[in-house]
């Protein structure tokens, strides 16, 4: 080493000692503590609440008729709008009239002729009644003109049943609507060839104010049904109370309540289920048949339900329900619950928990069963204020930025 280095790396030894020594005097910094993580929880309040079941069903028409030719002829006129309301009695198709009334001239002309002969066979007899007295006739002519006397009375009778049948075909000859509903598409057009009694039908009238909801029920909700009534855990709606509401296939919900009808007495073999019926008024059309809905059916009253925002509950690796509870040191536990139904976005909870039980909602990822945690009271983000509107703060912006 030469003698110019040696006291540059003597003075690099010094700096390094005087950093390191100023580095001891330094307090230590402490290790950071981790926080316990923040979760919400609501507190279980028992509550009074209906208990309703939402159940698949169909729309039908109150009334179906189909109409079908009650004479045979040759349709020359069609007389109503395919889709239209028509009431009853109105006509619609047109057969052919004149054999219909030919026929009706031919039997009045019999009807006139048997009455001639009555009025004939009816002298003939009273004269025979005077004679018989003065033995100018014997008793057995006079026996023969009273005989020919009911005789013609009763081909009377006969000619007049033919002519009523003539006149009944002549009005057959116009098809009248059956009952008062919409009618659908027609199925046949003028030209045509219609027989008497014929199958087939000329078109179909629906009446869809009201309308019927078919809906259907497995028969071991049912029974459940009637062990809550008779255990006392839910309270009995009266019959005339009951509410049945209508979701349409998009969501939304049907203006106008209906009232339950019955409920099947028979269970479907293949499905295990029965059938209800529900009426809604339908003013608008807003209902047509076949058309796929949801219904609601309030079935019964729980006075102390327990319920639950979906999310709480949760599934354990056997299968089961089960919820996170808040115990008094703010540690989590495991809880299994048995959950009975969803109602309006919340789980029915009919076992494990009781009031004043802390139930958490949110933070699940945060934590084990063990853990500390910090509890919040949980907001429902649908119950908050809906947030401001960006149209108007975008011109309030707009206009401090013309001031």
């Amino acid at each position: 080493m030469t003698s110019w280095t040696r006291p540059v790396a003597t003075a690099t030894v010094l700096i390094g000692l005087a950093s390191f020594l100023s580095a001891c005097d330094e307090p230590v910094a402490a290790t950071a503590v981790p926080q316990p993580p923040d979760v919400s929880f609501v507190t279980v309040k028992p509550t009074w609440k209906s208990i309703v079941r939402e159940l698949p069903g169909r729309i039908a028409p109150t009334r179906v008729a189909d109409v079908r030719p009650r004479v045979s002829g040759i349709i020359i006129a069609r007389l109503f709008e395919q889709g239209s309301m028509v009431n009853a009695g109105d006509p619609l198709y047109h057969i052919d009239p004149k054999p219909f009334e030919v026929d009706l001239q031919a039997n009045e002309a019999a009807v006139a002729k048997a009455r001639a002969v009555l009025q004939q066979a009816t002298n003939q007899f009273r004269r025979t009644s005077i004679l018989i007295q003065s033995k100018a006739v014997s008793e057995a002519e006079n026996e023969n003109a009273l005989a020919q006397m009911r005789q013609a009375e009763a081909d009377l009778a006969a000619r007049q049943a033919d002519a009523a049948r003539s006149r009944l075909n002549l009005e057959y000859a116009t098809i009248r609507a059956p009952i008062s509903g919409i009618i659908g598409a027609a199925l046949m057009s003028e030209g045509a060839l219609v027989l008497q009694n014929d199958t087939a039908s000329l078109a179909t009238i629906q009446q869809i104010d009201p309308v019927y909801a078919d809906f259907t029920q497995s028969i071991s909700e049912l029974n459940k049904l009637r062990r809550d009534f008779k255990e006392g855990s839910l309270d009995q709606i009266a019959p005339d109370a009951v509410k049945v509401k209508l979701v349409l296939d998009d969501g939304s919900h049907y203006a106008l309540p209906g009232k339950l009808l019955f409920s099947d007495a028979r269970v479907d073999a293949t499905t295990g289920q029965v059938t209800l019926r529900g009426e809604f008024k339908n003013p608008h059309r807003e209902l047509l048949p076949g058309m796929y809905v949801r219904v609601q059916i309030e079935q019964g009253i729980d006075t102390d339900a327990i319920l639950l925002p979906q999310q709480s509950v949760q599934r354990n690796a056997g299968g089961g329900a089960e919820v996170f509870v808040l115990k008094d040191d703010n540690r989590i536990a495991a809880q299994p619950v048995r959950t009975s139904s969803m109602i309006e976005g919340q789980w029915l909870i009919s076992h494990g928990l009781k009031a004043g039980d802390k139930v958490v909602v949110e933070g699940f990822q945060k934590f084990a069963p063990g853990d500390v945690v910090t509890p919040n009271e949980w907001q429902d983000v649908a119950t908050a204020a809906p947030p401001p509107d960006d149209t108007s703060s975008q011109n309030n912006e707009a206009s401090a930025a013309s001031r």
